[in-house]
């Protein structure tokens, strides 16, 4: 059975509304990371009543913004009780209905102050879905929650038609990935494609992954090749009273850590490691298909200049590159990199193009920077494959 908005209020005003918490888990050491919170209708006689029974009401009007808000209020009081105890992020739902609340980041603000909580404790989600239309309201929204110091993840993503166009303008901080793409137990192929392309690119956006309702095996094992970050679901936990999950921190708290994490981690995991470690020298990252004149960039931050396309024509790219050259580099630049050019030296044996040069940067600046094109062969094309690293070089 379904609910009125009146006995909803009214157990709302009753405070027979609580909250339970379902852990999340670090996916390689099983350790406890954080949570979510999750409503319940706990009525006088004990009988525990479902969300879906009475939050598809509430959302009907603006009763839902009053529930997510009290909620927020129970959750604050469960990290207060852990002041001298363990404390792990908790995230909370809350309604499309919250965009638009002007004064959204500054309420969450004076909740979570008055009982003296770091802000990173709490975690916003919004559901894909609720991401459909408004898109700059709700971009301004999601970036004042973060710059008041708060995290914010998007719940249920792949359960939408819209969510590679909002995960790539949307500056979250965790994507957690719909329990629907988890259906065939990861054993299907395609379903395993897929969710490979969604951790790959979620790491390369710097996002946070959590798997949810993972119940088996199976899908556990498989998301540690992919290096998901957390995982939540019923073969860890199911959600649980407050008192069971302050149980449930102090026993993972006092559980020590694996003594060498490097011994755990997942190929896809080691991968990313080395990636980190190459872009922090070389922000600039250029794959490029010299027999096809193709080229990609993995453009990374803090590089010297943002204005370069990031595929195309390699000759362009070139054409582009030589423009932002000191007016003294320009000649050795182009012709270095000139596409016959560097065929020539691969033809002829060279592993490895290397030159110094100044470049204009974003600020108005020449700056040195250190172009090297690898010449690398792939096994599956007879194509000349040059990898291009660009690092910024101290001042003199």
């Amino acid at each position: 059975m379904k609910y009125s908005a009146e006995e909803i209020r009214a157990a709302l005003q009753n405070n027979e509304l609580t909250t339970y918490y379902q852990p999340q888990y670090d996916a390689l050491t099983s350790q406890l990371k954080s949570a979510e919170a999750l409503v319940r209708w706990i009525k006088p006689d004990g009988t525990v009543i479902s969300p879906f029974f009475f939050i598809p009401v509430a959302e009907e009007s603006d009763l839902i913004m009053d529930i997510d808000w009290y909620v927020t209020e129970l959750v604050c009081k469960t990290l207060e009780k852990q002041n001298m105890m363990p404390q792990f992020p908790i995230s909370i739902n809350f309604s499309r209905k919250h965009i638009q609340e002007d004064n959204f980041a500054e309420r969450l603000t004076a909740i979570v102050d008055k009982y003296d909580l770091p802000h990173p404790l709490i975690e916003v989600e919004i559901t894909e879905s609720a991401m459909v239309g408004e898109e700059e309201r709700i971009l301004n929204w999601i970036v004042s929650i973060r710059n008041a110091g708060f995290t914010v993840a998007i719940d249920d993503f792949g359960s939408g038609l819209s969510s590679l166009q909002f995960v790539k303008d949307i500056p979250a901080d965790v994507l957690k990935i719909d329990k629907s793409l988890l259906s065939h137990n990861c054993e299907d192929e395609k379903e395993r494609i897929v969710l490979e392309s969604i951790f790959s690119f979620a790491h390369r956006l710097h996002m946070k992954t959590v798997a949810e309702g993972v119940e088996t095996k199976e899908q556990l094992g498989f998301l540690r090749t992919c290096d998901c970050n957390r995982i939540q679901g019923y073969l860890f936990a199911k959600p649980m009273p407050e008192e069971d999950y302050l149980s449930l921190c102090m026993v993972h708290k006092a559980a020590e850590e694996p003594a060498d994490i490097l011994q755990l981690q997942s190929p896809a995991s080691a991968v990313n490691l080395l990636l980190e470690a190459v872009f922090r020298r070389y922000p600039l990252v250029i794959f490029t298909n010299l027999s096809r004149n193709t080229f990609y960039m993995m453009a990374y931050q803090n590089f010297t200049t943002t204005s370069c396309p990031s595929t195309g024509v390699f000759d362009e790219l070139i054409v582009h590159g030589t423009s932002s050259m000191h007016p003294d580099d320009r000649e050795a630049f182009a012709t270095t990199f000139d596409r016959k050019n560097l065929i020539a030296k691969y033809s002829e044996g060279a592993q490895e193009i290397r030159l110094i040069t100044r470049q204009l940067g974003d600020d108005g600046v020449y700056r040195k920077v250190e172009t090297t094109d690898y010449f690398v062969k792939s096994s599956y094309t007879e194509d000349v494959i040059a990898i291009t690293l660009c690092e910024n070089l101290p001042d003199d």
